[in-house]
């Protein structure tokens, strides 16, 4: 125990807040770049000719890369611990690799921007939430990790984003918006390696088995956090690669309408980055995994159905997205707190890698088959079946919250009595 929290304890308060607050940064600005491509569909779709199924194996392409560096380079930096060294070169890939998406001509050139895409970004979060983990303390966990996941991604990648390219592709070009994306990663970068610290190696015992994926499967949350994201990746994938050209082409709204209620969902995730995650470490996990999920529903349906003011459609993005606030649960602090610290980088691989190549490769390109063959709505069908999905498999979820596990065995021999 003292062994393990060593480094956390070093770590002031002041600094953790830091550490939380840069990590945000950077992730949003990862996502800002990876969801550039999206946002700027409507207008990169009809230049370059790309069919709704090209446009899915794009969306997928990026996920494939990113899941393989998830599952690989959080290993890497755990094992060598050149965590600083790896994120700020990674950001600084990405950035390079937005440029080149936006001088891309062809839809195998932007392909191949993409793939480079997914290689600098994947890792990332790994190493953002190994670092979490060495430095905040745990009773704080959910809320840093939700911060560092969900806050400046959402803000920066879901409202920013939708909001800021596609005005800036309306009076510039697509084009320019990419290299105006490619900006902020370098700014970022320098950043993290002005204020971000290398945390103390983590005492390693000589007897520590190595957790192999069987193993890690054979733990319950593991296992059941990774389907979970496999569904839920693909909920956040399809909406993202599809949702933009529903709101134009399906309910003809104006790009810059479209990019508006896009943007909800940002802010959405953005509130939720504090409100969900904060929450799950004072009444638990599991109950907002279970109920998030089913909330969800109502952002496809209430695209497809609802007729009233876009005032009233954005409400019900808003909410329909709260779901997004649960992604650091099931990625991060759920899986961490179900194994031992020394295996974390081994789960945290699987959790957010996992979920990228099943989830967030093959259902953008089967909802862009669907698509071309019934229609813009097909997609935003899967995304219910896959909400629902997602809620019942949380009910076999164990509680992982530090305080709701401490209150639990408080209370058990007041009961005893």
């Amino acid at each position: 125990m003292n062994e393990t929290n060593r480094s956390v304890r070093q770590a002031s308060t002041g600094y953790q807040i830091v550490l939380a607050s840069l990590l945000s940064l950077n992730f949003g600005i990862v996502f800002f770049d990876r969801n550039a491509l999206n946002f700027l569909q409507p207008f990169v779709q009809p230049e370059l000719g790309l069919n709704n199924e090209q446009v899915g194996i794009l969306a997928g392409a990026l996920s494939f890369t990113w899941a393989i560096a998830a599952l690989g380079i959080g290993y890497i930096s755990d094992r060598t611990g050149s965590r600083k060294g790896l994120l700020i070169a990674a950001t600084l890939a990405f950035s390079l690799c937005c440029f080149l998406s936006g001088v891309a001509g062809s839809f195998l050139a932007l392909l191949g921007a993409r793939l480079l895409m997914g290689v600098a970004e994947g890792g990332v979060m790994p190493i953002s939430q190994s670092l979490i983990a060495s430095e905040v303390q745990p009773a704080h966990r959910g809320i840093a990790m939700g911060v560092a996941q969900n806050l400046g991604s959402n803000l920066m990648g879901s409202f920013v984003a939708p909001v800021v390219l596609t005005a800036f592709a309306v009076a510039y070009g697509w084009r320019h918006a990419f290299y105006l994306a490619a900006i902020p990663g370098i700014v970022c970068a320098l950043l993290m390696w002005k204020f971000v610290r290398t945390p103390p190696p983590e005492p390693r015992a000589a007897t520590v088995k190595k957790l192999s994926v069987l193993d890690a499967f054979a733990e319950r949350n593991v296992l059941l956090c990774v389907i979970i994201g496999v569904l839920l990746v693909s909920y956040l994938v399809v909406c993202w690669a599809f949702m933009p050209l529903y709101l134009t082409k399906v309910r003809h709204y104006d790009p810059q309408t479209g990019s508006w209620l896009m943007g909800v969902l940002g802010i959405s995730a953005t509130i939720g980055a504090f409100a969900v995650s904060g929450a799950s470490d004072r009444i638990g996990r599991r109950p907002l995994m279970i109920l998030l999920p089913f909330i969800g529903v109502i952002l496809p349906l209430g695209a497809m159905w609802f007729e009233g003011s876009v005032w009233g459609l954005a409400a019900i993005f808003f909410f329909g997205w709260a779901l997004n606030g649960i992604f650091p649960l099931f990625m991060a602090a759920v899986p961490s707190e179900s194994v031992g610290r020394e295996h974390i980088a081994v789960v945290l691989g699987l959790c957010m890698g996992i979920p990228e190549i099943i989830g967030g490769v093959l259902a953008p390109w089967l909802a862009g088959k669907a698509a071309d063959r019934l229609g813009l709505d097909a997609p935003l069908w899967i995304m219910l079946g896959l909400a629902i999905l997602a809620g019942l498999c949380a009910f076999g979820l164990r509680e992982t919250a530090p305080r709701v596990l401490a209150a639990r065995a408080s209370a058990a021999p007041v009961r005893a009595t």
